[in-house]
């Protein structure tokens, strides 16, 4: 067993994000695990640049209101207690609304993650769908 003091905060690069992003490294497995875990704050209105993973990606949503959407497809609200994969390579941005707060755990395998272009405000505004209502 090995107990891990926790590690600074730290900002998100302004390349890979568009507003205020905060994120906690929760773990960081050692070879021949690649597990990566992060807690990611995202203020109202911030959100990821458009990226993919190689081998996939889970966000768990665990406060606040957020927005996700895959290339080519709508828009979707993500509430607390919400699990979103996005499979191997597929392009995605996720992020905030723009009235709250929202924190989520991203998990993946370390990866050659592939960055893209910001989400332009048009893509980020468009009409979300919420399951929930």
């Amino acid at each position: 067993m090995q107990f891990e003091p926790k590690q600074p905060t730290a900002k998100g690069p302004a390349e890979l994000f568009t507003g205020d992003v905060h994120f906690d490294v929760i773990a960081r497995g050692d070879a021949p695990s690649r597990l990566r875990v992060n807690l990611v704050r995202f203020s109202p209105g911030a959100r990821t640049a458009w990226h993919r993973h190689s081998l996939g990606q889970t966000l768990h949503v665990t406060d606040g209101i957020g927005l996700v959407q895959a290339r080519r497809g709508d828009v979707r609200v993500m509430r607390p207690g919400d699990t979103v994969y996005t499979p191997p390579g597929e392009w995605h941005w996720h992020g905030a609304s723009a009235d709250s707060f929202m924190c989520h755990l991203a998990m993946w395998e370390d990866d050659d993650a592939t960055w893209g272009d910001h989400v332009t405000d048009d893509e980020y505004g468009a009409a979300p769908i919420d399951l929930r209502g």
